[in-house]
């Protein structure tokens, strides 16, 4: 099977992580012959997609007088000869083209978020990360059969380069909260900052980048706790930070998914989420995780009062989130339904 990725994302963010993981977990089938485009934005992504001796392009997918990248996404098409070619957010989607009455391919969108469908006119077939986002495709419109849900994956990493409290100015006693999200006002880490002023020897380490990092850190301040919050920065030794953490939090205003709670479950690490959209949609509040109502301060201390002071919580949670991560958010798992569903459109194609 011969396919495609396009992603006209970000340097970082949770949908350009998925993307990286879904291509290299497809360049390791032995069926599929794998080609990369996206933009040229981050080195880290780029090395990782050639190690794996997957074919990469880079295109500028600029805005709307970019007359460049239609023009090189049909060349790259013309020379690559794709059965599948999936776009990643709504600028790859605008700026390739479909087969139209060729049809010598079938474009796939993926989406994770409750984006307008004027950007997905051409798509034959999507992809939505959630549930919700599937009845939302289909109240717009979509066929029943042109969409399906597919849950993001993440996996069981071994770490061989640990953490050490120490290097990031923590205490080796300090009770660790850990964010992995962008300082963007979406992710209400000011929520867990107010939350942490009220925690004895609670530190948080923020992992990410954003607009919004000034105002953090003057809260910070403001509180008089800035030597207990620490501004980490976009780091890619997420399974390191979450095993050196006691606790994960995701505290989401709004969270069409949220990746983050998967990768705490992979990592054994215990779980406090707000009741956004995406977490909502999977979490069991009091069985894999605890959870708290969006913008509750109180109830995020709460939350983060039981786990320090109640270790064997942290150890049942720890194992339900464990087991819910192996029987749906395994790349196995992942990997399978992506290829059925490439496979099924193929077949329905080919019986026109």
């Amino acid at each position: 099977m011969r396919i495609m990725q396009v992603m006209a994302g970000a340097a970082v963010g949770g949908a350009e992580t998925a993307f990286e993981d879904l291509c290299l977990a497809l360049a390791g089938h032995q069926d599929v012959e794998l080609c990369a485009v996206l933009r040229d934005n981050n080195d880290e992504r780029l090395g990782k997609l050639a190690s794996a001796g997957i074919k990469i392009h880079t295109v500028p997918f600029g805005g709307a007088f970019d007359v460049y990248s239609p023009w090189k996404m049909k060349q790259l098409i013309r020379n690559f000869n794709p059965q599948i070619v999936q776009t990643w957010m709504s600028r790859a989607s605008q700026k390739t083209p479909s087969a139209g009455k060729a049809n010598s391919y079938l474009k796939f969108s993926r989406l994770g978020g409750y984006y307008s469908l004027k950007y997905y006119k051409t798509t034959d077939y999507f992809v939505a990360n959630t549930p919700d986002i599937r009845n939302y495709l289909v109240k717009e419109g979509i066929a029943d059969d042109r969409v399906r849900h597919i849950n993001n994956f993440t996996t069981a990493e071994q770490v061989t380069s640990p953490v050490n409290r120490r290097d990031l100015q923590t205490p080796e006693d300090a009770f660790v909260v850990l964010a992995l999200a962008r300082y963007h006002p979406v992710k209400a880490l000011d929520i867990l900052i107010r939350a942490a002023e009220k925690i004895e020897n609670c530190h948080v380490w923020l992992a990410g980048t954003g607009p919004l990092e000034e105002d953090l850190k003057k809260l910070a301040a403001d509180l008089k706790i800035e030597n207990r919050i620490h501004f980490l920065g976009w780091r890619s030794d997420r399974a390191a930070l979450l095993e050196a953490a006691d606790v994960c939090a995701v505290p989401s205003r709004f969270e069409p998914f949220g990746n983050t709670f998967i990768q705490a479950w992979a990592q054994k690490t215990p779980l406090v989420s707000s009741k956004s959209e995406g977490p909502m949609q999977y979490i069991r509040d009091g069985e894999d995780a605890l959870m708290f109502d969006i913008d509750d301060v109180a109830g995020l201390t709460e939350c983060l009062e039981k786990l320090r002071t109640n270790p064997d919580l942290g150890h049942k949670l720890v194992q339900a989130g464990f087991s819910r991560f192996e029987q749906e958010f395994s790349k196995e798992k992942t990997l399978k339904a992506y290829l059925d569903y490439y496979q099924f459109a193929i077949d329905s194609l080919r019986a026109i």
